[in-house]
């Protein structure tokens, strides 16, 4: 089975997924995480989604990811992509491509947060500057004053308010709109991200179950 996850930023997306992964065997591609990585040894990719908080171009994001699920995870089987896909464009061009090695998407699952929410959640996230555990001051604090590996604890630039506002607009404009083609597909399964984890947690293992019988 190949699931999407999406939503908006801090709707704990990533959090659920891993915990998805783990439980479930399968192979997690975290579309934020991929792209930081890159960042680090190209400027304008750092340009572009750190400093700016900008969506990398959909021709760039299409090859670098398939690319990078095709060394990874050969057989295309068990995939859980967060972050990917963010387009319609995005969305049709990795349909077309599991089509051709004779694969599918099964499952789209939305978590639903306001805007309201994501921007408190966001305005507390930290990141250890040593091993990039992410902490939330509110929901997920750090052991102290640093992070548990004894690293400094650090904002992102593209979690500061101005970045946050932008983000958000850049994911109703085009990230939002595959939701209404996800139902379109028949694959759309639609979850409140505004309760406990563990809660949606079991949630989504409930979907997934009754999804593949």
């Amino acid at each position: 089975m190949n699931i999407i996850i999406l939503g908006p930023q801090a709707s704990g997306k990533g959090t659920q997924a891993k915990l998805l992964s783990e439980k479930l065997g399968l192979f997690f591609f975290e579309s934020g995480d991929f792209w930081r990585e890159k960042a680090k040894s190209d400027p304008r990719i750092d340009e572009m989604i750190n400093k700016k908080g900008e969506l990398v171009p959909d021709t760039e994001v299409i090859a670098s990811t398939r690319q990078y699920l095709k060394e990874k995870s050969p057989s295309l089987n068990n995939l859980l992509l967060d972050g990917y896909p963010r387009s319609l464009k995005q969305y049709q061009l990795l349909v077309d491509w599991l089509k051709e090695e004779g694969k599918k998407i099964d499952l789209a699952i939305l978590l639903k947060i306001s805007d309201q929410e994501a921007v408190r959640r966001l305005s507390a996230r930290v990141v250890c500057e040593k091993c990039g555990t992410v902490y939330n001051l509110i929901t997920n604090p750090p052991p102290g004053e640093k992070c548990q590996c004894g690293g400094n604890l650090i904002q992102r630039p593209d979690d500061r308010p101005e970045a946050i506002e932008k983000r958000l607009q850049i994911y109703h404009a085009t990230t939002a709109p595959l939701i209404e083609v996800f139902k379109k597909d028949g694959i759309l399964v639609e979850v409140d991200g505004e309760r406990p984890i563990e809660t949606i947690s079991d949630d989504l293992l409930k979907i997934v179950a009754g999804h593949g019988e």
